[in-house]
């Protein structure tokens, strides 16, 4: 039995997988299991930041591996420390809570918002505004915040407290904003919704809107943040200050971590036994996104810059393309023919890609090289102009 055949048979049926059983990987070249080379424009939906078994990162990792591999949250370890140190210094955030995954460290800013609410105000300020289109994640309270009416089927009755505004509508967004919202919570690139940009306008009206009625902003970064659009954190790109900033993916540069990012506001908000989990912050998961982020430098964004630019000069007139859409190395691509179909298609000429919604999707590692880079996209434009 081959591995697809017991994949089948022993794996939940959770994911529609396409036919590729990667074996081996190096920076953005992935081998499968008969040799045939790939060229990797997807990096695990952004998670190996510097595509697969980095040097560096490796080193960093088994480094830890042979000091501590885990201990309980309720003793201390250094390089969770470090890593939270790093963060803050690097976004002027006050505390980090680490978890595991992006979903994780949205439920810790849902937790965090409300928790600031009933200390200030009491009862009755509980309520979260996302967006249409959002996705925030596929646990319980995230997926009743995900602004996705497709999601909100099979696993009902879903929780309370969570609207949906239009995105780059303020007047929808102020109108929603009573006495019973405690938070908004925004994507800046709506990543599964369809690789969709806000408007710089309205994301600055709604953090000078939320400021002034002391509602908590929260900035979903679990996709685009980590280097990913140009620069370490895509709210950097929009001038504001959020009150909490949630990540994941490229964080730990393929291994499971997430954290919340928690500002002055909300530093002290949550207390001994108020959040908690048993493998946030591992030590050997922290060693690797240690070696992530502090890699992470204005030479690597303004190379993830120009990569992005190039890609977009390369697609936004190619046949088969409508638009071309996203920030730095997160880029959607809107096509003339189906999208999960053409995915196929450079699958079988040797690119792997995403899709979102119905768009291609384009993640590559951060530090793909050039030459992958236009190999990958000439390969790409064939594709999309058969």
């Amino acid at each position: 039995m081959d591995i697809i055949e017991r994949d089948k048979s022993y794996i939940a049926n959770t994911y529609a997988r396409a036919p590729l059983v990667a074996s081996l990987g190096k920076g953005a070249q992935i081998l499968d299991d008969g040799g045939k080379e790939l060229i990797d424009l997807g990096s695990g939906i952004g998670v190996n930041a510097f595509g697969a078994c980095d040097e560096e990162w490796i080193k960093a990792v088994e480094a830890q591996l042979h000091r501590l591999s885990h201990l309980s949250n309720l003793y201390y370890t250094e390089p969770q420390t470090k890593l939270a140190q790093l963060l803050c210094e690097k976004t002027a955030m006050k505390k980090v809570f680490f978890g595991n995954s992006g979903a994780e460290a949205n439920e810790c800013a849902i937790k965090c918002a409300r928790k600031y609410s009933h200390d200030k105000y009491g009862e009755g300020r509980s309520t979260i505004i996302t967006l249409t289109n959002s996705f925030h994640g596929r646990t319980m309270a995230t997926l009743s915040a995900t602004g996705q009416d497709a999601m909100h089927v099979h696993f009902g009755p879903f929780l309370e407290g969570f609207v949906n505004a239009p995105a780059n509508d303020f007047p929808a967004l102020e109108a929603l904003c009573g006495n019973d919202v405690c938070a908004v919570m925004l994507e800046l690139i709506q990543g599964e919704g369809g690789v969709i940009p806000l408007e710089k306008a309205y994301v600055s009206a709604a953090a000078q809107l939320c400021a002034q009625r002391d509602i908590l902003l929260i900035i979903d970064e679990v996709q685009t943040g980590n280097g990913r659009t140009g620069t370490l954190y895509t709210y950097m790109q929009y001038g504001i200050s959020p009150d909490i900033i949630t990540t994941a993916k490229g964080l730990a540069g393929g291994l499971p971590m997430g954290c919340a990012l928690l500002g002055e506001k909300v530093e002290n908000t949550l207390s001994a036994g108020t959040h908690g989990s048993t493998f946030g912050g591992n030590p050997i998961c922290a060693a690797g996104a240690l070696s992530i982020i502090s890699r992470l430098d204005e030479a690597l964004f303004d190379e993830v810059r120009r990569k992005g630019e190039y890609i977009k000069s390369q697609l936004e007139s190619a046949k088969g393309v409508k638009s071309v859409t996203g920030l730095g190395l997160m880029l959607g691509i809107e096509t003339e023919k189906d999208a999960k179909t053409l995915a196929q298609e450079c699958l079988d000429k040797g690119v792997i890609v995403l899709t979102a919604k119905s768009k291609l999707r384009l993640l590559p590692p951060l530090n793909i090289k050039q030459e992958e880079l236009e190999k990958a996209i000439q390969i790409l434009k064939g594709v999309l102009a058969q």
